[in-house]
């Protein structure tokens, strides 16, 4: 049994496959109705009407329906789509055990414990028949596949087949006397249906009976535990044969839909499966505890879903996937018993040879792999018969002596096999984890252990085998015997090299890991829908199929869907756009596919501009995925190539600064927003043209104010002012004549605006004094008094120099992409194009130096004056004279060994520092080596460290610590040499060992001591700084042995605890005021685990704490605690005393602190976290919080992250190995 979906919930009475969707739905004995996704594992949906259980449930073939029946004696159809119950059939008067729709008809049958059968018609919601006959509860009935019929099967130990054909001509009746006469038709029945035949054999109750979809067989199960076969014609019925086996009540028993079998499951907790033709068992499936009560078969796949006490399981009885394997232009499968050979460029399919039968009945025993020598011409079949068994086949290479080959396969035992050379294959022998190469003659050649412990061998290149493990893979070359990689991956089914060898694909069930051959990661791909098969293209894409998807996935990690599947498919081999698959019957299909999403996305993945450019202009690209692709991938500029929407190519314009681009768009929108940030983007271009435009189309009169004065231009700052004034905009005015400088007019707009006493202050301050003696008449008394002592600025701005325009612009070189889909270029223009976009690395702008330029170009002609003239140059100058060698003589050129007798320097060779963080992921050594960066992205990955600030002095010190100092020479530099541990005068030069740290695991001893001795003297600051001191020492510590790694952990958490306790006796002693929060974290001390005799020292504080603010009961309880702990004398006497003074006396406060209720104290709040409540955790130290604290730094440690996922503590190589 191939079990693909598994749900649990209550118990499943009924089942129901869509014909077209992966759904299922299942009616619960509880009254819920679940809706299943079963390729995604979700829950889609629950209808929760019914009363009590639901034992029927059928969706309809066609229609967006479903109906049920339960319980409650109600018939319900419901619409899937909109969610609701459509309405409610009525007229049964006991539980209803089945229904199901009609495949043609508007009709649903429906069971019940009343002893009848009623046809419903659904359309006009009345019960057209009612099948009386059976003197016992009706267990099911359901309609015949194609003829008019009905089987049910009833307590009354009979199954009858009603025909049902005089129902097609019944209407609804249109008078009151047909209605009546349809009245009581419902009642005692009418003579619609009839019964043909009454099979009687059962011993007991039968409790299901079903049709086979095409021949005239039924199969009955019945309380008598036995499946029982009846054949019928047209005149009778009769007993075919019984299938014994099953030990308790038969529930449910179908014949499958595409194999020749029979499926029953039954209260003694098994499904079983039974040969229809040889009518013997084949396969059983027991689950410990669950009764099964029902099955459902897919109308189309090989499916079957049971229901059980505690859920369902939706499963396969036989593989379908065909063995194959692809060599060049051909492909050699297995269907229906035969060797096939297809070839990809002529697409022949041709039978090779006949393959044995295997000799068990059990199902799944088909081929399930395949491996093929070319040179050879061998094939290799493994199946999973007698545990796991190989077949090679040499097949003849001349056709004619196919047709009757019929040499005996050499067979062996042996789960997986694979060619690994022209002629040697590798077998795999997990018993002994060792692989077994073996050749042509099926003879044992070698023999090599495996270095993981393997399930299953894949070819990984000529001699070598990939290896998989539950967790991983690895190859292991077979003739040095040593592994070349390994990765961790989920568990991997299929294995997909590249034509090349250089690229591979591990196919699990939900994730694709691609990684080069020596199993280095390149990307991971998640998928929630099953990965089926995939292949690689010619250009290194890999191309693969889910359930219902073709996807692709480069190398980066990108991906994306090619197209929709209707049915599952097995990809063989990928040429150009099409997909060459095997299907589900082993047929070989040939799928068209679109390419150029994925092809455009590698060229600009492998920067291959001239395609990208290619696809540009002939604009076989479009859609928001490509242009939120492009605009990701930092490609703007491209992406407007593709857009016609404006809103989109003005914000694509923006993005890669084309303002000509931005403008056209924005005129198009004509919306204010757009103009806006045109503005603000052409202002940080320094377009003033076009910022002056923008502001214009929005009339933003005081950006524009603003502008003119920034760029100096008063003619347009004077129309500004008029502007204001004819849309008497007073505030508009005063600015504008504050940006020109204008006082007269800004005295005038005050006093117009009837602030005199500013006119009058502006105007003397500005020395216009006719008008300040007018402005101090008219004020009279009010004449404002200027403050003494004090000097006027007057508010003036400055005479621009010049009026500027645009900022200048750079020149730059043309990009690639600008005017791409422009074809009607000059050549000239395109190769200068071209020239400029060869190297596309260069994405900066090449800033042309114009003055540089300038200079250049006056040195050169200069240069080019100054040599007519150097003959004629008489005085000074270089003494430059013609040597009048002869002409045919050539001067010599170096020859080759002119060098060696130079000194050649030696290559430096690796610096230790290096060699040491090559293979190590422990921080230490990093940190010995100097490369703190790395370091702490591993303290980040392991443990979750944030907050770096109390590592770094122990950083320096293990970094200085790790290396000694040379002075050598005055005038050299001082020579850095690594100290490495265990170093010996006769260890090789080349072998070099890990740094010798400053901090040793057997220092955090004499540490720890003091921390107690600190604590035992109650010196809480010193004993908490000692115990943080060891916490940040930790993670940067490295020790041998895995024995030391745990002392390590332990020491963590008796730091921990220490920490946390002297923190929260520290918070005590600053309350002064809240004695009732000093009890309570007095009382939380004493949940830390500490030393015995710190723990008494606790306790006594506690007691003596609780007791003098009045919580006798509370006091009493650390008494007894202390007494329980060996106290010393004086201890013990004192608690005793406070014992005999407590008596019965219960507490004043009420603490937030219950001794019976285990709890952990939450280290930032100091609150308990009782047993059962949502708390969180620190990676590093394992200090609890409550939920808030999540995300923000550790209270206790100080260094890592609440709640952040971490691998875990990494100290010793001990753990890597």
């Amino acid at each position: 049994m191939l079990t693909k979906f598994e749900t649990k919930s209550n118990r499943v009475k009924g089942l129901s496959f869509h014909s077209k969707r992966p759904w299922i739905i299942a009616s619960l004995h509880s009254g819920v109705i679940q809706l299943w996704d079963y390729s995604m594992g979700t829950l889609i949906d629950r209808f929760d009407e019914h009363d009590g259980p639901v034992r029927g449930v059928h969706f309809h073939k066609s229609q967006p329906l479903f109906v049920s029946g339960g319980d409650d004696y109600k018939i319900k159809v419901w619409n899937y789509k909109t969610r609701r119950c459509l309405f409610t059939l009525l007229g049964h008067l006991d539980y209803i055990r089945t229904v199901q729709f009609h495949d043609e008809h508007p009709w649903i049958v429906s069971a019940s414990d009343d002893q009848t059968i009623r046809i419903w018609n659904w359309q006009s919601r009345t019960c057209i028949s009612v099948l009386t006959g059976h003197n016992h509860y009706v267990m099911c009935a359901s309609f015949h596949p194609k003829e008019d019929l009905v089987v049910s099967a009833s307590l009354d130990q009979t199954v009858r087949v009603w025909d049902v054909g005089a129902l097609r001509q019944k209407v609804v009746p249109a008078d009151d006397i047909l209605r009546l006469s349809q009245m009581n038709t419902d009642l005692f029945g009418g003579i619609d249906a009839v019964v043909k035949y009454v099979l009687e054999g059962h011993d007991r109750g039968v409790n299901w009976a079903s049709f086979h979809p095409t021949l005239p067989l039924i199969v009955s199960g019945a309380d008598d535990r036995q499946v029982k076969l009846w054949r019928m014609n047209d005149s009778k019925a009769w007993e075919v044969d019984t299938l014994r086996g099953h030990t308790n009540n038969v529930s449910c028993v179908m014949f499958h839909t595409k194999m020749d079998i029979i499926v029953s499951n039954s209260e003694d907790k098994s499904i079983r499966v039974w040969d229809a033709t040889k009518r013997t068992g084949v396969q059983t499936f027991r689950r410990e505890h669950d009764r099964f009560w029902i099955l459902a078969v897919h109308p189309a796949m090989n499916l079957l879903a049971a229901g059980h006490d505690s859920g369902m399981i939706i499963f396969k009885l036989e593989r379908e996937r065909p063995a194959f394997s692809v060599s060049g232009d051909t492909l050699y499968y297995v269907k229906d018993r035969f060797l096939r050979l297809y070839e990809f460029s002529t697409q022949k399919d041709i039978q090779v040879v006949p393959l044995r039968k295997p000799g068990s009945v059990s199902l799944n025993q088909g081929p399930r792999t395949l491996s093929y020598s070319p040179t050879e011409n061998a094939v290799l079949i493994c199946s999973d018969v007698d545990g796991g068994s190989y077949e090679l086949y040499v097949v003849p290479k001349d056709i004619s002596l196919r047709s009757d080959y019929m040499q005996e396969a050499k067979r062996g035992a042996g789960g997986s096999a694979v060619f690994i050379a022209r002629n040697r294959f590798a077998v795999l022998d997990r018993s002994t984890n060792q692989v077994l190469v073996k050749n042509l003659n099926n003879e044992i050649v070698k023999k090599s252990l495996l270095p993981i412990a393997t399930d299953a061998i894949f070819y990984a290149g000529t001699g070598n085998v990939l290896c998989r493990a539950e967790d991983r893979v690895a190859i292991f070359d077979l003739q040095q015997r040593i592994a070349i990689g390994e990765l961790q991956t989920p568990s991997v089914t299929y294995i997909v090299w590249s034509s090349d060898m250089e690229s591979v694909a591990l196919l699990s069930k939900h994730a694709i890991v691609v990684a080069n051959k020596k199993l280095v990661l390149r990307c991971t791909m998640h998928e929630t829908i099953r990965v089926k098969s995939g292949a690689w293209d010619d250009n290194g894409v890999f191309i693969y199929a889910t359930l219902n998807h073709i996807k692709y996935c480069l190398s980066n990690g990108d991906s994306g869907i090619v197209r929709t599947l209707d049915e599952p498919i097995y990809i063989t081999k990928i040429s150009g756009s099409n997909i060459f698959c095997l299907d589900r019957d082993g047929k070989n299909r040939v799928i068209s596919i679109d390419a150029t999403e994925y092809i455009f996305k590698l060229s600009l993945m492998q920067k291959r501009y001239d395609h990208v450019m290619g696809m540009i202009r002939n604009s076989q690209l479009c859609g928001q995925a490509v242009i939120a692709y492009l605009q990701q991938k930092g490609f703007p500029e491209v992406a407007l190539h593709f857009v016609k929407d404006e809103k989109t190519r003005f914000n694509l314009a923006l993005e890669s600064g084309n303002i000509q681009i931005a403008v056209a768009s924005a005129k198009e929108i004509d919306d204010k927003d757009h103009w806006y940030r045109l503005g603000i983007e052409a202002l940080r271009q320094g377009n003033t043209n076009i910022v002056e435009y923008a502001y214009q189309r929005t009339k933003n009169f005081e950006r524009l104010s603003f502008l003119y004065l920034v760029t100096g231009n008063m003619e347009k700052l004077s129309k500004m002012l008029r502007i204001a004034e004819i849309k008497n905009d007073i505030m508009g005015q005063f600015h504008n004549a504050l940006y020109l400088g204008d006082i007269q007019e800004r005295v005038k707009i005050l006093e117009n605006a009837g602030h005199l006493p500013l006119a009058y202050v502006t105007a003397a301050t500005h020395g216009l004094q006719e008008v300040a003696d007018r402005l101090a008449t008219e004020l009279g008394d009010n004449v404002p008094s200027f403050p003494e002592g004090k000097t006027h600025s007057l508010l003036m701005p400055p005479a621009p120099l010049m009026c500027g325009g645009d900022w200048p612009l750079l020149r730059v070189m043309r990009g690639i992409f600008d005017n791409g889909s422009d074809m009607g270029k000059a050549g000239q223009e395109e190769e200068e194009e071209d020239a400029a976009g060869a190297d596309w690395g260069d994405e900066e702008l090449d800033i042309v130096d114009m003055e540089g330029v300038m200079q250049n170009g006056e040195i050169l002609a200069d240069l080019e004056d100054g040599e007519g003239n150097i003959e004629n140059e008489e005085e000074g100058g270089w003494d430059l004279e013609d040597l009048e060698l002869p002409a045919d003589v050539d001067t010599p050129k170096a020859a080759g060994n002119s060098h060696q007798s130079l000194f050649v320097a030696p290559t430096p060779g690796v610096p230790v520092s290096q060699i040491w963080i090559q293979k190590s992921s422990l921080a230490g050594e990093h940190v010995a080596a100097g490369n703190f960066d790395t370091a702490m992205r591993l303290l980040s990955r392991q443990l979750a460290i944030k907050n770096f600030a109390p590592l770094k002095p122990l950083f320096m010190d293990i970094h200085m610590g790790s290396h000694t100092y040379l002075y050598a020479l005055a005038n050299a530099s001082i020579i850095s040499i690594a100290v490495e541990k265990g170093w010996s005068e006769s260890a090789s030069s080349n072998g070099r060992g890990p740094p010798a740290l400053v901090f040793r695991f057997s220092q955090m001893d004499e540490k720890l001591k003091a921390a107690y001795r600190a604590t035992t003297e109650g010196k809480f600051p010193d004993a908490l700084r000692h115990f943080l001191n060891i916490l940040h020492t930790i993670p940067i510590i490295v020790v041998d042995s895995r024995r030391e790694v745990d002392e390590v952990k332990e020491l963590i958490d008796i730091a921990r605890e220490y920490v946390l306790g002297l923190k929260i006796e520290l918070k005590r002693k600053e309350i002064k005021d809240n004695l009732v929060r000093q009890q309570e974290l007095a009382a939380y001390f004493t949940n830390c685990k500490l030393q015995k005799i710190h723990m008494k020292l606790v306790l006594t504080s506690a007691m003596t704490i609780c007791y003098k603010g009045g919580n006798c009961t509370t006091a009493a309880t650390f008494a007894r605690m202390l007494l329980e702990s060996s106290p010393t004398e004086v201890q013990a006497k004192k608690a005793r005393q406070l014992l005999q003074h407590c008596g019965d006396k219960k507490d004043v406060n009420q603490l937030n602190y219950d001794y019976r209720n285990p709890f952990v104290v939450c280290g930032a709040t100091f609150v308990p976290i009782y047993h059962g409540q949502k708390d969180v955790s620190c990676p590093y130290c394992g200090a609890r919080f409550v939920p808030t604290i999540e995300g923000h730094l550790c209270a206790v440690c100080e260094l890592a992250v609440v709640g952040a996922d971490a691998s875990g503590l990494l100290c010793s190589p001990t753990q890597i190995r």
